[in-house]
């Protein structure tokens, strides 16, 4: 599921598989096209269950008018319950303040 405003990106995959390890979300981040990583894998609590955190830009899809891109700072959280795992990505153009918008909303994140 993927939402979109302007440049600003909220993406969450789920499927299954096994708790990721920094390994695995090491050879995850081989599969980005075009991502510069500039932070992580670090690992970390959210809520009190284990995450993984890394951080990279890349380039924005183009501008439908215009055709240029803008570059992302780009937050991605790997979670895992219950055989799943869930990657939540958090996009935003660079120089643009949502630390605390999406601060909040990682934190609200829940597995039902």
């Amino acid at each position: 599921m993927t939402f979109r405003d302007k440049n600003n990106i909220v993406r969450v995959v789920v499927r299954l598989g096994a708790p990721p390890t920094a390994g695995s979300v090491r050879a995850d981040l081989r599969r980005l096209t075009g991502a510069h990583i500039q932070s992580g894998p670090l690992p970390l609590k959210i809520n009190g269950a284990p995450a993984f955190k890394v951080v990279y830009t890349t380039a924005s899809a183009p501008n439908a008018v215009t055709g240029k891109r803008v570059t992302l700072l780009v937050d991605r959280y790997y979670f895992s319950h219950a055989g799943k795992e869930a990657i939540v990505d958090l996009g935003t153009p660079v120089g643009v303040d949502n630390v605390d918008a999406y601060r909040l909303m990682i934190e609200s994140f829940r597995w039902r």
